[in-house]
């Protein structure tokens, strides 16, 4: 990869000439010469950093690999930037309800800078750019509608609630494993722990390599995954969250997603025989094998090489967005959640999504969405995730259903 940038690179072509280079490292050692060999001229994403991130967010919070799908496939709603001289002088809290069909998640200021998800009161400057999701760049409008059908009623704020310590099983090992458990680290309680269970050794030289952990205990055994008997041994009925990892660093993908599968099996039967509702994240290699997973109840899905190729895509369409999805995947700052709705309307009420984002908007949150636990293992209603709703269209959320907030925390 190395090679090819710097070949692009120091070509002859004329002096004026820039290239927009997109290209996927697998190792983080090598980030920092790929930028001196493309300069300004390449965009790179960190693949192995880029699914850790996404499956340490996601095994706490089922369907966000969903969510981030959504907004890199361009089937769906993607990120835009905008120019509304109209918004000059206006708050970011105000510009939140300005649109019907477009979801506004920040600002793109005529500097250079780009806020996620600015304090409310931040002012619209005339030169800036709204950063939106939007079906398209030409369905990003300013509403119309004088009367948004607020039902201030309905607005409800959670009680807030005492993080207590999580229990995490990690079963399978691959060079991505290391940081998502740097990157759990960031999200739990102090006193959480995370048990990996693998057949390969290879995490004695990577574990060397990890930092102290602040909330973290780690433990390491050595074991089979597919096999019935040791799963047992490990009782992971008593774990709120498990990951099983595709062992792509030894098998072929079909060998490594066969091992998921069989996986997968054992541990919904474990969990339909202890009643016990831990969420299963599984990582696979092809997407063609995604049925045949849901077939197996896994609650979520990353599919590697899938969610890589969307992102490079789209940072081939407009370099700006690196710096978007770097902030939305960055542990400081707003990222994506998928929160009780109970936690901002009332529930068994018919309310407009109006005053879903203004109930975020008062928590110093962006609501983009949501998703209905009633279609969650429907693939033909994106496991009921509903990105960029239009905002005056009615929804009635039940107990188990969540809001997708671009939050701090």
């Amino acid at each position: 990869m190395i090679k090819t940038i710097l070949a692009l690179t120091s070509g002859a072509r004329d002096a004026a000439q820039r290239y927009h280079i997109v290209a996927a490292i697998r190792d983080k050692k090598n980030m920092e010469v790929a930028r001196l060999a493309g300069g300004e001229e390449v965009q790179l994403v960190l693949s192995g950093d880029l699914i850790a991130r996404i499956a340490a967010q996601t095994c706490r919070q089922s369907g966000l690999s969903v969510v981030y799908t959504e907004l890199l496939d361009f089937g769906g709603d993607e990120i835009y930037f905008h120019h509304e001289p109209q918004l000059a002088g206006k708050t970011f809290g105000d510009v939140l309800l300005a649109y019907e069909q477009s979801a506004v998640i920040g600002i793109f200021h005529e500097d250079g800078r780009i806020l996620l998800n600015p304090p409310m009161e931040t002012s619209i400057a005339a030169g800036d750019q709204i950063i939106a999701i939007s079906e398209d760049d030409d369905t990003i409008r300013l509403t119309t509608v004088t009367e948004l059908g607020i039902d201030e009623q309905s607005i409800q704020a959670a009680d807030p609630v005492e993080p207590t310590p999580e229990r995490t099983l990690i079963l399978g090992w691959n060079l991505r494993a290391p940081i998502i458990i740097s990157e759990l680290d960031n999200y739990v309680a102090p006193g959480s722990v995370v048990t990996v269970v693998a057949e390969v050794e290879g995490w004695n030289a990577a574990r060397r390599e990890l930092p102290p952990f602040q909330n973290l205990t780690v433990s390491y055994q050595l074991g089979n995954t597919t096999d019935r008997a040791m799963l047992n041994s490990l009782q992971v009925q008593t774990y709120h969250y498990i990951i099983v990892l595709s062992n792509s660093d030894g098998l072929d993908i079909q060998k490594a997603d066969a091992h998921t599968l069989v996986t997968l099996l054992h541990l919904r039967q474990i969990g339909h025989a202890y009643s016990h509702p831990f969420s299963i994240v599984s990582e696979i290699l092809d997407v063609r094998n995604r049925q045949l997973a849901e077939a197996a109840q896994a609650d979520d899905f990353i599919i590697s090489d899938r969610l890589i190729s969307l992102m490079l895509a789209q940072l081939a369409e407009n370099k700006r967005l690196t710096a978007v999805f770097q902030g939305l995947f960055d542990p400081e700052g707003s990222e994506l959640y998928l929160k009780p709705a109970s936690d901002y309307v009332q529930l068994g009420t018919a309310i407009n999504f109006y005053t879903v984002v203004e109930a975020a908007r008062r928590q110093g949150s962006i609501a983009i969405g949501y998703r209905l636990d009633a279609e969650a293992f429907n693939p033909a209603a994106s496991y009921g995730i509903k990105i960029n709703p239009p905002k005056s269209h009615p929804v009635t959320f039940g107990s188990e259903d969540r809001i997708v907030v671009l939050a701090e925390n």
